[in-house]
């Protein structure tokens, strides 16, 4: 063999050592990331069920962080902001049609998973109309949107941004608390649960509203 057909054998052994590399190399972070997929657990129910009387104050919630929460990267899609720091549309998961109560009724929520303490922002401008404390949600806000037909409700959290109060205005982006397990959830998987519902101006933010899917407003499918 002459040293022409030797140096073309070394540069297609080469070549094809390289390529079987990468194909491997792929093939193992594509699994890592499905092993990451299967390992979430779906978190528990946190339908709005409100007493009037169960108001929660807002005064002890220490603050989680200082950072400017209105820089929202790629986390803005149409008029909303997906409510957790963090949270890409590509990570959401659609738990709207969930069954809850043992097959009684649809989740008609959103459960956006992320390690407690993460601050949640507020998705739309409006102003808060309820601070309020269930047994389902736990530490809970409802933020009415500024012309009245909308109602954001955010549930499960570990507490309320200092400061906050019912009547307050908040912009889109502000941060209003943080993820946490309050009320029924599991512990071991902090998450917030947001639900869009429309309603009218007149009605009171715990009578009946048509719920919207939070996750075809976020993830714009």
């Amino acid at each position: 063999m002459g040293f022409v057909d030797r140096l073309m054998t070394i540069v297609v052994t080469a070549t094809l050592t390289s390529a079987a590399w990468i194909v491997m190399g792929g093939t193992l972070m594509e699994g890592a990331r499905g092993i990451g997929q299967m390992d979430r657990t779906r978190p528990a129910d946190a339908a709005p069920s409100p007493a009037p009387s169960a108001t929660m104050g807002t005064t002890a919630a220490p603050s989680l962080d200082t950072a400017d929460q209105t820089r929202l990267g790629d986390a803005r899609t149409g008029n909303l902001v997906i409510p957790v720091v963090g949270v890409r549309a590509s990570d959401l998961t659609d738990t709207f049609t969930d069954e809850r109560g043992g097959g009684e009724r649809l989740h008609e929520a959103l459960d956006i998973m992320a390690p407690e303490g993460t601050s949640v922002v507020a998705s739309a401008p409006g102003t808060i109309e309820k601070l309020f404390l269930s047994d389902a949600g736990g530490k809970t806000i409802y933020v009415r949107s500024d012309d009245g037909r909308s109602i954001y409700y955010y549930a499960h959290l570990k507490d309320y941004a200092v400061g906050l109060q019912e009547g307050q205005k908040v912009r889109r982006g502000q941060r209003i608390g943080s993820v946490g397990y309050t009320g029924n959830a599991d512990p071991a998987s902090p998450h917030l649960h947001f639900a869009v519902m429309r309603t009218t101006p007149d009605a009171k933010w715990w009578e009946p509203a048509t719920a919207l899917n939070p996750y075809t407003l976020l993830a714009g499918r």
